[in-house]
This record gives C-alpha cells, structure tokens and sequence, in this order.
C-alpha cells in the first residue's frame, strides 16, 4: 500500500481519542467480543489484539466482533508470520475487510525463535528478510488483488476476486527492524519498549529510513502500561509480574540494554524500568501522560492494562478513559 505524503501529518492532527487505543486480552473469544462491543459503547476508537500461539484466533476473534460493532477500528499486534502462509493472511484479512471496510489493520512480525522453532516446529531463518517478502506478497495480494512472486520463501502466483486497501504494519525492536518498516511498512508498532528508546533510536531510524527510501515516514503505534493504581508498591508488583518474562527473551533483553536499562542477574526487570514501562495513577494522571507522549512525538498509543486489584473493574476504568480523551 503506498502512503501519501501527508499521512504521517493526518495522524499527528487527530484527536488525542482517534490515537489512543486499547488492548483487550483474548484468551477467551466470547469474553473479548463483549469486551470490544463494551468498548466502542464506551466511546474507544482503536483496539488492538495480540495473537500468542496457544490462543483464539484473533481474525476470527475480529470477524465476530465486526458484526456486533458498526466503527471501532480493529487491529492486530502482531500476527506471527511463519506459521500462516501469506496468501492464506491475505483471505482472511479480505473476509475481515468485506464485513468491515476499513477498519482492520494488520499488524504482523516475524515472533521469536523459541516460539516459532520449539512450538511450532517450523525454521526461523532470517527473520527480516524472510518479513519483506511476505510483506511484499501481502501488499500485492491486498492492495492490488494479484499476487505473482517468486522468492527465496515463497513462491506465489494467485489472484484474488477484489481489492481491499488494508494497511500492513510491521512489528520493531530492533533497529534493523525499525529501518524494515521504514522501507516498506504502513505503520510500525513497538511492544514494551521505553519511551526514550523510542524517541531517540527507533523514530529517527524510522524516519531515516523512509526518507532514504524516498517515502513518507509510516506512523508508530507504541505499546504502553497503565496501572490505575497510586500504590506505588502494588504497581511494582503488578509490573513484574507482567514484564519479568520478557527479560528472558534475547532480543527483548538486548532492547533494554540499548535503551539503558541492564537486567538483573536472576534475569528480572529492574525496578527503575518497571516505573519508566508502566504510567501508574488515577485517570487525570494518565490523561495527562498520554497526552504528554503524544505530544512527544509518539503518533499512536496501544494501552494495555497492568491490572493490579481487580481486573474486570480497572479493564472498564481504562476503556472509560480512554474513550472521554
């Protein structure tokens, strides 16, 4: 999909709602449509889904949400490349599309060896070069509705019975990663990573990238915690909780190093990058926050809940507040 000139400003000139979006989990498929649906009632603009690879489909997660809702906008974060085969991603994103024009975006990435490799049994070759190609295919299936590719992976020759203009986002950690999406992505989308990482390596490699590529810089979607919480102690809990895995994960625990922030010897988060990943507060408090990033120049935000009493009451908090922004 080729992006206008324009699009990068057009993003930074929406209201603080339409950039502000909100992640529901969706290890249970029914639970998450009520969720979603509950969402765009309370006024959410954006929800975005991730997709580990021992839960619900999220695509099909979406298509029953789509039925229910009429304008909240549907995104995944990512979708794992390696085991969907892109033509078989771009049928599904069609179906999406015909019951909901414009409303997904497709967030992919190439996942973790670990998962890809000892899950599924699959190769995790050359991630980066194996995520053009598909992003390659994918463009031509959706945007042009005709797919003739041969390639180092794949080899695709397949039209489809009709366009649908889905934008592809790429998955970015590391900055080779950040450059791929500046090429050839519709958007780039961060998991976890700190603001000043953001801010001072990953936006201006982005942004050098596109411009080498003679294109308009694509947007970032970052990932960001909120706890409603002034409990200092219980955020910091909950925080580790939900991000000392990552510290086992070695190109998540390289990304933190880059960003300054060194692990543990037992391989947990620090308590200095717990208070820098997860905005704690009342709603005031994290408004400001996020507006505070945006105005930073984030261009999006994806908000999932670091839930530290009771999930269910602060998961509505959170979507309350995000769709009065």
């Amino acid at each position: 999909m080729t992006k206008d000139s324009g699009s990068q400003d057009f993003t930074i000139r929406q209201p603080t709602r339409e950039r502000v979006g909100l992640i529901v989990d969706g290890i249970n498929a029914a639970a998450a449509v009520k969720t979603i649906v509950a969402a765009e009632a309370a006024g959410v603009r954006q929800i975005w889904m991730v997709q580990p690879p021992n839960w619900p489909d999220v695509l099909t997660t979406f298509a029953a949400s789509a039925v229910k809702t009429s304008t909240v906008r549907l995104g995944t974060s990512i979708v794992p490349t390696y085991p969907r085969h892109p033509l078989v991603l771009a049928q599904q994103a069609l179906a999406l599309y015909d019951i909901a024009p414009s409303r997904l975006r497709l967030g992919i990435g190439p996942s973790h060896r670990f998962i890809v490799e000892d899950m599924y049994g699959l190769q995790h070759r050359t991630p980066l070069t194996h995520l053009r190609e598909y992003v390659e295919i994918l463009h031509a299936a959706l945007s042009e509705g005709k797919v003739n590719h041969h390639g180092y992976f794949y080899n695709v020759v397949a039209t489809l019975p009709r366009t649908s203009q889905i934008p592809v986002l790429i998955s970015t950690l590391g900055m080779k990663a950040f450059q791929v999406a500046g090429q050839i992505a519709d958007g780039a989308l961060s998991w976890v990573c700190p603001v000043s990482y953001l801010l001072h390596l990953g936006i201006p490699t982005l942004r050098a990238s596109a411009a080498v590529a003679g294109r308009a810089t694509p947007p970032l979607v970052a990932h960001v915690l909120v706890a409603l919480s002034e409990d200092r102690n219980s955020v910091l809990v909950a925080g580790h909780r939900v991000l000392d895995f990552y510290a086992k994960i070695p190109f998540y625990a390289n990304m933190f190093s880059n960003a300054g922030f060194q692990l543990t010897s037992d391989q947990t988060i620090p308590n200095a990058l717990v208070d820098n990943l997860v905005i704690s507060g009342d709603e005031g408090t994290i408004s400001s926050r996020f507006t505070d990033l945006l105005t930073a120049g984030l261009d999006e935000l994806m908000v999932s809940l670091v839930p530290t009493t009771g999930k269910e009451e602060e998961q509505t908090r959170l979507m309350n507040l995000i769709g009065q922004l």
